[in-house]
Formats: C-alpha cells, structure tokens, sequence
C-alpha cells in the first residue's frame, strides 16, 4: 500500500474532484434562473467535499482530519439530494443525473472507508 503523503493521494478526494467536474457539467443545462439556486448549491456541495479533505489532511491532526471527512460526507449526502431534487424539478432527465449519483454514491463509500480507517489506527 503506497503511503499517503498528501491528500492528492487520496482516492477518495480524487474521485471528489471528478464528481464537482461531473456535477459543473450535469448543471450547465440547468435553467438560468437558477443560476444563484440549485445550480450553484450543487456546485457548492460538490467542490465541498475535496475541499474539505484537503482541509482536514493539512490539518495534521487525526481528529481534525476525521472531522473534515464527516463533513464532506455531509456535503455527499447533500449533493445526492439536490441531484434528485433536480430530476424532480425536471431541470435534468434521471437518465443524465445517473451517472453523477453513481459517482456521489461511490464518493460516499470512499468516505466511510475512510473514516473507518481513521477510526481504527492508533
């Protein structure tokens, strides 16, 4: 197992980063009205989670990292929400939302992973 010396080496913030870019381009179609609404808080929630891994791995305190990850996994939750919220609201087609849910939900396994992990060393 290669040693993770910065959180770019995290799978899980690597897989982040690709679902905001996934999310950005799932948006781009959304109405321009709601440019300041839904639009911009699932941008919001999707840039959250790499950055809240970012922010607790340069923290350098197990706790603290452990804290941003259940916040990020906040950020999960709340992106898959706004994702279904937005097929609801037909802003997008589920068929165009699945594969950005997909993403959310693989990005949520990675964070309890990790939490799991952080949770169990000494």
């Amino acid at each position: 197992m290669a040693r993770i010396t910065s959180y770019k080496d995290l799978v899980a913030w690597q897989r982040a980063m690709d679902l905001a870019a996934e999310c950005y381009c799932l948006t781009a179609v959304f109405p321009i009205e709601e440019r300041y609404g839904l639009t911009a808080q699932i941008r919001k929630a999707a840039v959250s989670i790499s950055s809240n891994l970012a922010e607790g791995h340069n923290r350098r305190s197990r706790q603290a990292f452990a804290n941003h990850v259940g916040i990020a996994l906040g950020s999960q939750a709340e992106l898959e929400t706004q994702i279904v919220l937005a097929v609801r609201l037909d802003f997008v087609s589920q068929a165009a939302a699945v594969p950005a849910l997909e993403s959310a939900a693989e990005v949520g396994r990675l964070l309890h992973g990790l939490v799991r992990s952080l949770e169990n060393t000494d």
